[in-house]
């Protein structure tokens, strides 16, 4: 793949990485995600670290909550055009972004398979290192912002959310969470409950129109 820099040994692990369960049950990306999740959280912690060494650990957090959120990775996989490439099942507006951030975890997750941890850490640094500059201040992650402008602007009420029964494979669940605040009520999905309820959170921002 040219434009991540590198260059797979093992073409079959690509291949493999860009394979969505809904397409192949048992050959799929699910295993190689579950590896460069773990590669980009780490590599990531450590850029920030490095970038900024004035930062408290919560400016930290909330750096690194953004730069690994499944909307950066959706962001990341479509510049690298990834979206043209990935085999896929059924698929719906509502899930193209949860495709595309498991699909680039994946793609990291096959490097690290392919070359080890030097090359995975190579790839990630040198994309993620821009992304981290665009940010001056340590932005707040959905949930905060959310919790800040409902208790601001509705006398003091906190948002409320609900954990639904979780869909998917039972060894792969998509976890579903509903926030409900003022009056209005978003769902997320995710990986986990905290991935859904920061993708829940960040729907509601959306409705209230808070950038």
């Amino acid at each position: 793949m040219e434009k991540l820099n590198y260059t797979f040994k093992n073409q079959l692990l690509l291949d493999l990485a860009l394979t969505q369960s809904g397409a192949d049950a048992t050959n799929n990306n699910e295993r190689l995600e579950f590896i460069g999740d773990r590669v980009l959280g780490l590599v990531v912690a450590e850029l920030l670290y490095k970038m900024f060494p004035t930062e408290p650990e919560g400016h930290l957090a909330r750096r690194h909550a953004l730069l690994v959120s499944a909307k950066t990775l959706a962001n990341v996989a479509m510049r690298l055009g990834l979206h043209k490439q990935i085999r896929h099942g059924h698929l719906t507006g509502g899930r193209l972004q949860h495709i595309l951030a498991d699909a680039m975890e994946a793609v990291l997750g096959a490097i690290f398979i392919d070359s080890g941890w030097r090359a995975a850490r190579a790839v990630v640094t040198e994309i993620w290192t821009e992304l981290a500059r665009e940010n001056v201040v340590a932005p707040k992650d959905p949930k905060t912002k959310l919790q800040e402008y409902v208790q601001k602007n509705d006398n003091g009420a906190l948002p409320i959310y609900n954990y639904l029964t979780p869909r998917g494979e039972s060894h792969c669940p998509e976890f579903v969470v509903r926030v409900t605040a003022m009056g209005k009520t978003t769902e997320g999905r995710g990986q986990s409950k905290k991935a859904a309820s920061i993708a829940a959170a960040d729907e509601m921002l959306k409705v209230l129109a808070i950038s």
